[in-house]
This record gives structure tokens, sequence and C-alpha cells, in this order.
């Protein structure tokens, strides 16, 4: 059965799309099979993958309409695309019986297909997020390393624990990781070092640095690894990679 993994963070600006991304994109690189969900009404994602306007999207398997359907990206490298309709579910979805369930009995019927389901949630914390955190096994959150970093986490930890509580019992945070690190700041260095104190061993050795192939790469519609595979983004997102796997 494939591991769920929700990349969230209700910050905007954190990196989280293309981390959501590249970490799907570098454990195919080792061999895994991935399939990256697009919850997020922006549908940044499947824009920065080149994939617009596909007929079969994530809203349309929400309403029941047809199951999950995926899209070849890369051998082993799987779409569930979004469209900006998904922002008028949480209000279409809001009287149907056992919504918080929906995206996890989506998954269910094809979890066994893949080794990593990578779900890019939105940057809010509404019925889509619920909905990826019932479906998701662990949430990854990527945190910048600026002051503000730490803002609004506590209602981000208060909201797992929430959901851990009543509709989703093995839940748990599978890590913390830092993006647009720059080790020559001083305020990005005592930034990781008040998020190491405070999480400890959940945040990830890995920081991802400061680097502008990751900002270039989604305008050609390519992960870093295919766009710049020599650049401190793919070095650093593959190093990410290796740890989500070790441990799993």
């Amino acid at each position: 059965m494939g591991k769920v993994l929700s990349i969230s963070n209700h910050k905007g600006g954190v990196g989280k799309t293309t981390s959501a991304i590249n970490i799907g994109a570098g454990l195919n690189k080792l061999g895994k099979k991935v399939l990256l969900i697009d919850l997020d009404p922006q549908a940044n994602l499947s824009q920065s993958l080149g994939l617009i306007n596909h007929e079969k999207t994530i809203y349309g398997a929400l309403k029941g309409e047809y199951k999950l359907e995926p899209v070849s990206v890369l051998k082993g490298l799987d779409v569930i695309p979004s469209t900006l309709d998904l922002s008028g579910a949480e209000i279409e979805l809001s009287s149907e019986p056992g919504r918080e369930y929906i995206l996890k009995e989506l998954i269910e019927n094809i979890r066994g297909s893949y080794d990593f389901i990578i779900i890019d949630s939105p940057p809010s914390l509404g019925l889509l997020t619920i909905n990826s955190f019932t479906a998701a096994d662990e949430i990854i959150i990527p945190l910048q390393a600026q002051f503000l970093a730490m803002q609004g986490l506590a209602k981000l930890v208060e909201v797992v624990e929430k959901i851990k509580s009543r509709l989703n019992k093995g839940l748990k945070v599978g890590g913390v990781f830092i993006t647009q690190y720059d080790g020559r700041k001083v305020l990005n260095r005592d930034v990781v070092e008040t998020i190491n104190a405070h999480f400890k061993s959940e945040v990830f050795k890995t920081k991802i640095r400061d680097n502008i192939a990751l900002a270039e790469a989604p305008a050609q519609g390519l992960d870093i690894f295919r766009y710049n595979a020599k650049s401190n983004g793919a070095e650093d997102y593959m190093d990410l990679a290796k740890e989500i796997l070790k441990r799993k």
C-alpha cells in the first residue's frame, strides 16, 4: 500500500507546490512509483507540469462524477490535475454526508498502485485541507527560514491534532523542512535554530537552499531534475527525497 503524504502550510509563499513536485520527482528518480494530487484550487502544481485544461480533474472526482484519473508525466510519475473550479468545492461538498472522507475513499481505490501519493494541499484550513489530512498518513510541513515562519504553525498543529482525534487516528507530522535557505544570513540561521528547538527530531536535516532554478523550472513545465539536474535545487530535493525514504 502506498504511503500518503500531505504537503501543507497555510502560509503562502513557502515553496509548498515546488516541494510537492520535486519531492515526488526525487522519489520517482529513486525508483518509486509516485502519484501527485493537486488539491489546490490555484492549480499551480498542474500548471507547473504543463497540465492545463484537462477534462478529468480532482474536482470532478470529488463531486463523484468519475474516479481518479491519473495523467502520466514520466514513467512512474502520475498527476491528478486541478482546476480553478475547485474553489467552489468547499461550498458544494459542505452538505455531503461524510464529506471529510471523500478524498480518502477515492485514494483507497488506487493506493495499491503507488509507493507514494503526495497531496499538494491548499493554503487554507478549510474542507479541502481537512480531506487531505483525513486521507494522509503523514503531514510534511515546508517552512521558510524567516522570522514569521513560526506564525500560524501552532494553528496548523492544532488542526492536525483535531483531525487525528476525530477523523484519522494514524495521522502524524512526518517532518518539517526549511525552504529558501541562505546560510550566509544570520536571520536564516537563527530561525533554523528556533525551528530545531521547537520540532527537534521532526526537522529534516536537508535544507532547500534559495535557488533561481527552482523558480524557473515551472515556466518550462518541468521538475527541477529535468530542468537543471546539476542545480542546488536538484541536489537538495534529492537529499530530501532520500531522507523521506529513510524515515519510511
